[in-house]
């Protein structure tokens, strides 16, 4: 379709000196509105676990829902890249068939390119995905789906010379682009410098060549508490209590429906 956004466009954004907007999405409606408002990639996060499916983990979301949601996104998109998470079902374990689960979420649910996080063995099931011809994005830093705790990454020089490392085997492997969560802004600077495809930053700083955000954390739909590097664009939950509470009272008080809403 003219003007969809590929990889190589993605790319061609870091070589152009363009900042690139991420923004997760897991159903019809919000990814309409997001490909509307221009964002250049839509990720199908395994954030889902945490925010829709009210899951503990994200590595708790399996295959089979991660296929479900994109297949709604991908519904909705014309224009963004559309990425989705490898579920940790789909490529972490051993014996794990990353090939024919990454297959899944490209031919069946249409998606652009897959994300995968770090862990031992990444580089070689990113090589595998590559020569499959599946298009593959790299995730370093702070990786949810194994941590054992949520902190900041690299704040010291060994963790600091792994991560980085770490980016630089992806990007060999044939990652076209890179997510850093949660390191130091002087590491993200660092690695965004040494690499030639984009990094997009969550909670790595301004120097990243672009950013995502879980969506219902910067529209406040989340009632968990957010991390302190998102910023909160609206407060949606405030907007649908009060739309919620003003209907629950006009059908109680027999206010609603009115004539204008009634068939004779």
């Amino acid at each position: 379709m003219p003007g969809h956004k590929t990889v190589c466009s993605i790319r061609s954004l870091k070589a152009a000196g363009k900042r690139i907007s991420m923004l997760t999405a897991y159903d019809y409606p919000t990814a309409r509105l997001l490909d509307r408002a221009g964002v250049d990639i839509i990720l199908v996060g395994d954030s889902l676990a945490n925010v829709v499916l009210g899951l503990d983990s994200t590595a708790q979301v399996g295959m089979e829902a991660m296929l479900h949601h994109a297949r709604a996104v991908g519904r909705a998109v014309t224009d963004a890249l559309v990425v989705a998470d490898m579920p940790f079902e789909a490529y972490q374990p051993a014996g794990a068939d990353a090939v024919g689960q990454a297959r899944r979420l490209v031919d069946d649910a249409g998606c652009g390119a897959v994300k995968l996080e770090w862990f031992a063995g990444a580089v070689e099931v990113v090589v595998a995905l590559r020569r499959a011809g599946i298009e593959v994005m790299g995730h370093v830093g702070l990786t949810p789906q194994t941590a054992a705790e949520f902190k900041v990454q690299g704040r010291d020089a060994a963790s600091a010379a792994a991560i980085l490392t770490q980016a630089n085997a992806l990007e060999a492997a044939g990652c076209f682009a890179l997510v850093l969560e949660c390191v130091r802004e002087s590491l993200a600077q660092d690695i965004t410098a040494s690499l030639k495809i984009p990094t997009i930053g969550i909670g790595a700083g301004k120097y990243c060549d672009g950013q995502v955000l879980v969506l219902h954390d910067m529209l406040g739909l989340n009632e968990r508490k957010v991390p302190r590097f998102v910023k909160q664009y609206a407060d949606l939950s405030e907007q649908i209590l009060q739309a919620v509470r003003q209907y629950k009272e006009e059908v109680e008080q027999g206010l609603f429906p009115d004539e204008s809403r009634s068939f004779h």
